[in-house]
């Protein structure tokens, strides 16, 4: 079979899906099993071109009552988002969806680790929804 252009939320019932690409994804299943977060739901796009519009589109519908956050580890204006953020908008119809990502910045990375490791927790947490 095809490589799946989207891996769907593994729960048929949360309150906040999270949409991303690449290896955040990762993180956030795991964070997610370690703090026992089972109405959080992560939706990881596989491709973007050609866009899984289709397939979002079924996923987004199937969980119509949840808050929709886009997760990126890029800053703003690097990664994905200025490319999903049209077709999200579209997709969501009327439903607001937030963006979750690092500071807008000249360079993808902060300069030294512990930064960047200070920045990538505060962004999982985020992600996840706070401490609870």
């Amino acid at each position: 079979g095809r490589c799946q252009a989207l891996l769907p939320a593994e729960e048929p019932d949360v309150d906040r899906l999270l949409l991303c690409t690449g290896k955040v994804a990762h993180e956030l299943r795991r964070r997610k099993r370690e703090r026992k977060k089972r109405r959080v739901g992560i939706v990881r796009l596989e491709q973007l071109y050609p866009f899984p519009e289709a397939e979002l589109d079924a996923e987004l519908q199937r969980h119509a009552g949840a808050e929709l956050v886009w997760v990126q580890e890029e800053p703003a204006n690097m990664g994905a988002l200025r490319f999903v953020q049209l077709k999200l908008d579209r997709l969501a119809r009327d439903r607001r969806f937030t963006t979750i990502k690092r500071s807008e910045s000249a360079s993808p990375a902060t300069g030294s680790p512990a930064a960047h490791a200070i920045e990538q927790e505060a962004l999982l947490q985020l992600a996840l929804g706070g401490e609870s």
